[in-house]
């Protein structure tokens, strides 16, 4: 038996929403509007009590998987591992393919976010880059090479 009828979003929960957001836009995601959530069903579901967080849903030009960005006024967030190896145990990035990488990584710098590594290359079929975003969060950027 099949119980998955598809992948709908990456949820990561970040302390300043809007940086986390503005990261993500400059990449090319589109933002829905901030929506708050609080009540029963956000404290059933996470097993806190009296939570309330704010959540941005963000979407590829295309469509498809979402990147849900969440951010708790109560309760406090817990501080994460902003420089995490990438042999971390956990989820460790997110993943694009872009148009054009070295731009994409360049801007990323031009904004303060830099390279966890190099640009790779694999088997002549992909360029790829991890970009360390907004507190921490990797962003792995990649590109299709065309022959």
């Amino acid at each position: 038996m099949t119980f998955i009828r598809r992948f709908d979003h990456v949820g990561i929960t970040v302390a300043d929403l809007d940086a986390a957001t503005a990261f993500f836009v400059s990449l090319g995601l589109e933002a829905d509007r901030k929506t708050a959530v609080e009540g029963a069903f956000l404290d059933t579901v996470i097993g806190m009590t009296d939570a309330h967080t704010e959540i941005v849903m963000l979407r590829t030009p295309g469509g498809g998987t979402t990147l849900e960005l969440s951010s708790f006024t109560r309760p406090d967030h817990l501080p994460g591992s902003p420089a995490a190896p990438a042999n971390e145990l956990g989820l460790r990035n997110v993943a694009f393919e872009v148009h054009d990488l070295h731009a994409a990584v360049d801007h990323a710098a031009a904004n303060g976010y830099g390279l966890v590594g190099g640009i790779g290359e694999y088997e002549g079929v992909w360029r790829m880059a991890y970009v360390r975003g907004p507190e921490g969060i990797i962003v792995s950027l990649a590109e299709r090479i065309e022959k």
